[in-house]
């Protein structure tokens, strides 16, 4: 029986696996620090196979900075952490296909990458801007839990890793780039061949986000520096210049993603019209002439027939933008205008208002079409009865990139999820669009101070906030459901209740104790507690979101509770996997599983009731389902 190796991936042995695979002559076997062979790469051979590299002193074009190595090693290095299943916190639980993930988003990440890679579309951020007042993730797991003050409100529970990044920190650049670096490399692996991610930003960062985004994205990947035009009025307060905008730094994942359009609105509409009553529908023009010259395009180059004055055109310097095959379909099509009374000089080409399918979107985006802080401070306040957020982002700019880069069934993500605007936005659109698109969200569980008004109102952290802000937006656009169905007319469909739900899931430490101990280490009362390998306080819940990683089913995947042969079992997407860690598992329960014919099976090894269950385990699946995966832990 083969065991589940808990925790993550080890990155570095992934990237080896994927060298592997394109260089083969580049594998060699190395003796490890403990004596053990190992696979690695030579990286000589490699040398001999690319050929000529940048390396040592030589003068290249980088962005660096102190730490960066470290963050790079960071994203690689695997933890032995979990999640575990809040049923308390959520909403739906049993048929919601959205995630609100409590913990370090830099561990939510590395484990969410062994289910999710290459699945979420979108991904949206707005992380710490470092002004010289915001706190940044430390990552630096040397420091002990005794280190924090939770007290203080600037940590969590479990010893935090938030601290106060200040102006004064002589490395104030390199810890907030330190900080990003990590979470945008296991980002990026999230994303889908055309996914994109989106990230807010100011002035203080932008430089070197854009930079870092380069290294990890490529500058082939780059889609805009997005202005938000955030504010309308100026703040007095300021000495230098008040700032009215922010910036959204967009990149895609790879050219997969080649073609963006958003949904046409009024204003996009409103420069078509109909002034010859042409039967196709309102309609604009565009220009026929080409910017390149005859010399240039000399196949563009002919003459032209007015219709209507009887005239032949042919351009003195300029060439035609369209072959003259094109040329003739839109005669043909009727496509082409020469004004009112037909005496343009050049004549145009129509397009159709209902031949267009959505506008490509511009790098301005105006307070009047997604929103302000002031509006976005109203939504949240509104919702929760106070204000708890300084600076929350409006729906409306979270929904015009859902509009832009989604469809409707598309994952999205978002790892400082704040006052989980990003959940608000995705359940509006859901509601727009009868979409079934689904949120990730990650949020440290930092603590309310506790003076602030968010702790007198009985929010004992951000978490606390954001989940009951998700809950409030959901009801609320249930009842705007109910009431626009109160007033259907005969014929129309009712619309339906999009997924307003969402799992909690707490990141914690493995739920199995650490058995590894060497011969000096072991005592007989050890060995006796190291028999059931799985830590006091779990449960089977537990134990099961830990392994469902391991066979890349999603966390929010249906569940039900089934007695089999008289042990309790969990059957996870109507027998995709059958997981049993009930006590004194019988051969009629492995037997009964087997016959369900899952395609994987798993359970505790200290489960089984006695060595004949252990010797028939295999025996029994190969006899009823031998190609059920069978795992123990």
């Amino acid at each position: 029986m083969e065991k589940i190796q808990l925790g993550t991936p080890d990155g570095t042995a992934e990237n080896v696996d994927r060298l592997a695979e394109l260089f083969p002559q580049a594998v060699t076997e190395v003796e490890a620090d403990d004596g053990s062979i190992t696979r690695a790469i030579d990286f000589d051979a490699l040398r001999d196979l690319l050929g000529d590299v940048a390396e040592g002193t030589r003068e290249r074009y980088q962005f660096t900075w102190p730490g960066k190595a470290e963050a790079k090693a960071e994203a690689r290095r695997p933890i032995a952490k979990t999640m575990r299943p809040e049923k308390g916190k959520s909403k739906d639980w049993d048929t919601t296909q959205n995630l609100y993930i409590e913990g370090d988003n830099l561990d939510a990440l590395k484990i969410l990458k062994e289910t999710y890679a290459g699945k979420v579309k979108l991904i949206y951020i707005d992380p710490p801007y470092n002004t010289g007042h915001d706190f940044v993730y430390d990552d630096d797991f040397a420091r002990i839990q005794s280190e924090y003050k939770p007290e203080s409100g600037e940590y969590n529970e479990e010893g935090g890793r938030l601290v106060p990044n200040t102006e004064g920190n002589g490395r104030f650049h390199s810890d907030w780039c330190s900080m990003m670096y990590p979470r945008l490399i296991l980002a990026r692996e999230l994303l889908s061949d055309d996914g994109a991610i989106f990230i807010s930003i100011d002035d203080n960062e932008v430089g070197n986000l854009r930079k870092i985004c380069d290294e990890m994205f490529g500058p082939n990947n780059f889609l805009a520096q997005i202005t938000w035009n955030k504010r309308y009025t100026r703040s007095n307060n300021a000495k230098l210049f008040t700032s009215l905008t922010d910036w959204i730094l967009a990149y895609r994942k790879s050219p997969s993603l080649s073609t963006l359009k958003e949904s046409r609105t009024d204003k996009t509409n409103s420069i078509y019209s109909n002034p010859d009553n042409d039967p196709r529908g309102p309609w604009t023009s565009v220009s026929y002439v080409n910017p390149a010259t005859k010399d240039q395009r000399p196949n563009l180059s002919y003459p032209l027939y007015n219709p209507i004055s009887g005239n032949t055109v042919i351009h003195p310097t300029n060439a035609w933008k369209y072959e003259r095959t094109t040329y003739e379909t839109h005669v043909s099509e009727g496509r082409l205008y020469w004004g009112k009374d037909g005496t343009n000089t050049y004549p145009r080409l129509k397009k159709f208002l209902s031949e267009m399918v959505g506008a490509v979107p511009t790098n301005l985006w105006s307070y009047s079409e997604v929103g302000s802080t002031d509006i976005a401070t109203k939504e949240v306040a509104d919702l929760l009865e106070g204000k708890y957020f300084d600076f929350p982002k409006p729906t409306g700019l979270v929904l015009k990139m859902l509009d832009i880069v989604t469809d409707r069934n598309s994952i999205i993500v978002d790892f400082f999820s704040g006052s989980g605007t990003t959940a608000d936005s995705v359940i509006r659109q859901n509601y727009i669009d009868s979409g079934t698109r689904r949120f990730i969200l990650v949020q440290i569980p930092e603590l309310c101070n506790a003076k602030s008004e968010a702790a007198k109102a009985g929010f004992s952290s951000i978490c606390d906030l954001g989940e009951e802000r998700i809950r409030r937006a959901g009801e609320k656009i249930r009842a705007e459901v109910e009431e626009s169905n109160r007033k259907l007319k005969i014929g129309e469909e009712p619309k339906r209740v999009p997924d307003i739900g969402f799992r909690v899931l707490r990141i914690d430490s493995s739920n199995m104790r650490d058995t590894l101990a060497t011969p000096e280490e072991t005592t007989q009362k050890g060995l006796f507690d190291s028999a059931d390998n799985v830590k006091e306080g779990r449960t089977d819940e537990d134990l099961l979101f830990e392994v469902l990683p391991k066979f890349r089913i999603p966390y929010s995947a249906r569940i039900e509770e089934r007695t089999i042969a008289g042990k309790r079992c969990m059957v996870v997407e109507d027998g995709l996997l059958v997981a049993c860690f009930d006590t004194n598992v019988s051969v009629d329960t492995i037997e009964a599983i087997a016959k369900m014919e899952p395609v994987y099976a798993v359970m505790r090894d200290a489960s089984m009731a006695d060595d004949a269950t252990h010797a028939n385990f295999e025996e029994l699946f190969r006899t009823h389902s031998p190609d059920t995966v069978r795992r123990v832990v």
